[in-house]
């Protein structure tokens, strides 16, 4: 063991590296004189807001509410579609496992979504979701065909 050590402490010592420089960094100076402050309402924000306000888009609230509209919409799903009297109708299976037949003109889903047309693999609905209080705007989904093997 001493032997060993005498060898180690022997062995020439390696060179240790320098330390990096040490860059200076310019501080930066913020000056918000020229810029908009975002807490105050400038005239073309209030114009664009009224004008969505505006626009004419809004849910019926006074409508009587169908049973799919209390599911989020990302838990239903097609499950198949049947043709009666030269019409096609979608069935959509909610999470409870309860499967409902739904045709153009009913609504599903919580943001007020309404069906407009209903192919073999896919029901198309138009949702009208708020973009701020009182400002509603129309949105596109639609629920595919599960496949066979899904689960849910």
């Amino acid at each position: 063991m001493q032997a060993y050590v005498a060898e180690v402490k022997a062995r020439q010592k390696g060179a240790v590296e320098p330390l990096p420089e040490i860059k200076t960094v310019e501080p930066f100076v913020f000056n918000p004189e020229d810029l908009r402050d975002p807490f105050i309402i400038d005239e073309k924000t209030q114009e664009s807001e009224e004008a969505k306000v505006e626009s004419g888009i809004r849910p019926d609230t006074n409508r009587p509410k169908e049973e799919l509209e209390s599911y989020e919409l990302d838990t239903l799903r097609m499950v198949g579609t049947v043709d009666r009297q030269g019409a096609l109708w979608g069935l959509v299976k909610a999470s409870d496992g309860t499967i409902h037949r739904v045709r153009a003109g009913n609504h599903m889903g919580k943001n007020f979504g309404k069906i407009i047309n209903i192919k073999e693999n896919l029901i198309e609905l138009v949702e009208i979701i708020s973009d701020s209080p009182g400002a509603w705007r129309e949105r596109k989904a639609a629920l595919d065909l599960a496949e066979v093997g899904e689960k849910k």
